[in-house]
């Protein structure tokens, strides 16, 4: 298993209207085709405005086939457009689980 830590910084007080977005509908397509989402959160010290979700995935080629999928959704491209916006900047991590992880 891989996890992917996706970090997003918004411009300042924009988290409020990308989460009512997120939330209208592409959370529940995200969550159909990534499949699973370990969590999402916000954060509240340290640099803010940002969000960080980590997905698993069995591997880099479920992930790459897993996000194909979603970038082939209308509504998901659609969405994009909206957020775009109001991002300041993007960045992805894949992490690797430890022999002891409970995710591993």
């Amino acid at each position: 298993m891989i996890v992917e830590q996706r970090t997003y910084r918004f411009r300042p007080g924009m988290i409020p209207q990308f989460m009512a977005l997120y939330q209208a509908g592409p959370l529940a397509l995200q969550r159909r085709v990534l499949g699973n989402l370990i969590g999402y959160f916000v954060t509240e010290l340290g640099p803010l405005n940002e969000t960080v979700h980590l997905w698993g995935y069995d591997g880099l080629d479920d992930r790459a086939r897993r996000r194909a999928a979603l970038m082939a959704e209308p509504e998901w491209r659609r969405f994009l457009t909206e957020i775009l916006p109001l991002l300041e900047t993007q960045e992805s991590k894949i992490l690797l689980p430890t022999d002891f992880s409970p995710f591993g």
